[in-house]
């Protein structure tokens, strides 16, 4: 029984990580539709009201930050969006894992180096996760061609 009890505790705790890691990138959305939410309720909105302007408010802050970081050109601008989102995770990410390092780390010191480690991880994920499918771009213009460097087109453009 106390086998299965360890077992049953470190596999609550990995899923526990992974649900952490998979909703870094959220943390600033979650914030944002929160902070929204509550504003609306005391503002007199009622609580299915606050919620669903809370929703999207968090929906609209995701969409914009990855939008915005899709279009954007200049490098500084794409670092500060990203550090936008991943800033917010690294702290959410340093809470958890000092919370989580409380059960098994008696010195503080350690606590504070794990916290610290979880929130360069947790920060590095939601960057990543962020920026994994935002292409850099050159900064030439697109142009036309003249002549198609593909035989078909060559072809059909003569014959049309």
């Amino acid at each position: 029984m106390l086998a299965l009890g360890l077992l049953l505790n470190t596999v609550g705790i990995g899923l526990f990580c992974w649900l952490v890691f998979a909703l870094a990138v959220y943390a600033l959305p979650f914030f944002v539709a929160l902070n929204i939410g509550m504003m609306a309720f005391h503002g007199g909105a009622g609580v299915v009201g606050a919620l669903l302007i809370g929703i999207a408010g968090g929906a609209l802050t995701l969409a914009f930050g990855q939008t915005a970081l899709a279009v954007a050109r200049s490098v500084a601008l794409r670092v500060a969006i990203a550090a936008a989102f991943a800033v917010p995770a690294a702290v959410a990410g340093y809470n958890v894992v000092l919370a989580l390092s409380q059960f098994g780390e008696p010195s503080s010191a350690w606590r504070e180096v794990l916290a610290c480690v979880g929130a360069i991880c947790v920060g590095g994920t939601a960057w990543t996760r962020l920026t994994v499918f935002a292409e850099t771009r050159s900064f030439e213009p697109a142009r036309l061609m003249k002549q198609p460097s593909h035989p078909i087109l060559t072809t059909a453009t003569r014959e049309g």
